[in-house]
């Protein structure tokens, strides 16, 4: 098992990047207490999502947002509500939350 990072290292409706053992980076978000992780790429550029680090959220922090183009992006879905990829989705990563607090990549 592969740990991504632990769960206190991803604060209520913030994000956190991280860069996995294969060079890729991915980031991990809480809503209501559920984690979800995607991999840090817009699907319309193919650019990384954030400006600065770890901002991956807009303002409200209501939705993921690219800092290129500002497309919205659902937290819970990964789905681009507004914005020129608009029906596309971010790819999503599995992750399971252990009984010891770490979030670990899982098989796919």
């Amino acid at each position: 098992m592969n740990r991504i990072c632990m769960m206190e290292e991803v604060p209520e409706r913030e994000a956190r990047s991280f860069e996995l053992s294969d060079g890729n980076t991915i980031f991990v978000t809480q809503r209501d207490g559920a984690f979800y992780a995607y991999q840090n790429l817009c699907p319309h550029l193919q650019v990384e999502l954030e400006f600065l680090e770890n901002q991956f959220l807009d303002r409200d922090q209501e939705y993921i947002e690219c800092s290129s183009h500002g497309a919205l992006f659902v937290v819970e879905t990964g789905e681009c509500i507004s914005g020129p990829c608009q029906g596309e989705s971010l790819e999503k990563v599995g992750i399971s939350v252990h009984s010891d607090g770490g979030i670990y990549l899982t098989e796919e």
